[in-house]
């Protein structure tokens, strides 16, 4: 099974977003910049996708605390 898609309380660098997408897909999180990096050299809107999900995916923390009720 793989992992749910929330941000990590640890192994952020800025909003945690590329953290949990490795976390998900069984890569890096080094790995997994690297290619949001390399993305934003092609023309898109990775900005606005890293934002997007910056606010919709729950913090790792917030995620826990609500499977706890």
């Amino acid at each position: 099974m793989a992992a749910a898609l929330v941000r990590p309380a640890n192994n952020r660098m800025i909003a945690g977003v590329c953290a949990g997408l490795a976390r998900r897909f069984g890569t890096s999180p080094a790995t997994m910049r690297v290619i949001f990096l390399l993305s934003c050299l092609l023309p898109g809107p990775q900005f606005v996708a890293y934002l997007a999900l910056w606010v919709l995916l729950p913090s790792e923390d917030s995620a826990r605390d609500a499977a706890a009720w």
